[in-house]
């Protein structure tokens, strides 16, 4: 409906830890209170916009600390709000909202495999997810933005986490839906490691003909290799930036001490 082709991704736009005092003022109210986030991102696909946040590994609280200390293991809790202006009725939704419910059930089973979980025993991992404009294929940009500030927050993972929604009309894939186009056509949902090209999530809220799913994963599986080499070059740029300026510092103080 935009123009794209069938096999066309919407255009992505990636931002690693965003500056302080904008992040502040995107996050939900209860995440205030968690201090400053260890990494954070925020993806655009198409007209989607979605920031997620990491706190942690940190000491566990309260609810979480028996079952984080029984199992040795660090424990992972996913939040998601969305923003009153970013949804189509312009609406505020509790935390108890069944879309946002969902969404992070969906985020948090995701990760847990991915997540090297053994590495930080008894702690927990926080992420925050703040849905700040929907045009369909919110859960997928949600996935690529934790995976994102994950990675930004030094967390150790096995692959690149890349989601996204696969239609389907007629007998042709489409390729990363907007809102319009999840509503007429049936789609799939899949987050995919590229590298072992496992699928962790796989949602169908729409009936689907067998005969096509085979077809729709091995696009989806190619579209998630593009999103990835996205997401390894923008990481390389920020670990690039973040070097420089390291290697700045070391040289400034060299100075120093030749100077005396």
């Amino acid at each position: 409906m935009d123009g794209r082709h069938a096999l066309e991704l919407r255009s992505l736009e990636i931002q690693l830890s965003p500056h302080t005092a904008s992040t502040a003022s995107l996050l939900p109210i209860g995440a205030a209170a968690m201090g400053r986030p260890t990494g954070s991102a925020q993806v655009v696909q198409g007209l989607t916009s979605v920031s997620a946040f990491v706190f942690g590994p940190r000491e566990p609280g309260r609810v979480s600390r028996a079952s984080a200390v029984r199992g040795n293991r660090a424990g992972l809790h996913v939040e998601v709000a969305v923003a009153p202006w970013g949804s189509v009725d312009r609406r505020y939704r509790s935390r108890n909202d069944r879309h946002i419910v969902e969404w992070a059930n969906a985020i948090q089973s995701t990760f847990n495999p991915v997540i090297h979980t053994h590495l930080y025993p008894r702690s927990q991992i926080d992420i925050v997810v703040q849905v700040l404009q929907q045009d369909g294929g919110v859960l997928p940009t949600a996935i690529n933005a934790c995976t994102l500030a994950l990675m930004d927050a030094g967390i150790s993972m096995s692959d690149y986490v890349t989601a996204l929604t696969c239609g389907l009309y007629g007998s042709t894939s489409l390729l990363d839906l907007n809102l319009a186009e999840q509503t007429d056509l049936p789609y799939v949902t899949m987050a995919i490691l590229p590298r072992s090209e496992r699928l962790p999530l796989l949602t169908l809220d729409t009936r689907l003909h067998i005969d096509r799913f085979d077809a729709m994963v091995g696009v989806s599986i190619e579209a998630a290799q593009v999103i990835r080499d996205a997401m390894d070059a923008a990481m390389r740029a920020r670990t690039g930036k973040l070097l420089k300026a390291m290697n700045g510092e070391k040289g400034e103080k060299d100075l120093m001490q030749e100077d005396m």
